[in-house]
């Protein structure tokens, strides 16, 4: 379902249009609910606004975390939009490298190309886009 785009300096950008409709999204969740309050409300709510604006989304999909084949656990990511990108909802100070090896990590795990953490924290959305390469 990625839009294919032209590449920008010889790189193309992976599913571009695709997190800018999942910031959008955020970003009314977030100028409805207000910030600061508890990470799920914000879960709830990007299902919600996702359906009204038909971009489909699945929430609470569950992965197997393997080692050496053998299933050591799961993962379950908040959602998975476009069928192609991890959302994590957060409500931190300040997305930091911590996140971003999470969602390394996630991605890893999952086998999607791209993840967006979302930060309602603070009365503008904090985001940040995350792709997983060779």
């Amino acid at each position: 379902m990625s839009i294919p785009l032209r590449p920008v300096n010889g790189i193309k950008i992976i599913l571009k249009r695709e997190v800018y409709a999942i910031v959008g999204t955020a970003i009314e969740v977030l100028r409805a609910l207000g910030h600061g309050i508890h990470e799920k409300p914000y879960e709830k709510a990007l299902v919600v606004e996702f359906g009204l604006r038909n971009i489909p989304c699945q929430q609470q999909s569950r992965f197997n975390i393997n080692y050496k084949e053998v299933k050591v656990g799961e993962y379950v990511p908040d959602l998975i939009v476009f069928g192609e990108i991890i959302v994590d909802t957060k409500v931190i100070d300040a997305i930091s490298d911590h996140e971003r090896g999470q969602m390394i990590n996630y991605l890893r795990i999952t086998g999607l190309p791209v993840g967006v953490i979302l930060n309602f924290r603070y009365a503008k959305l904090q985001w940040e886009r995350l792709v997983l390469t060779d």
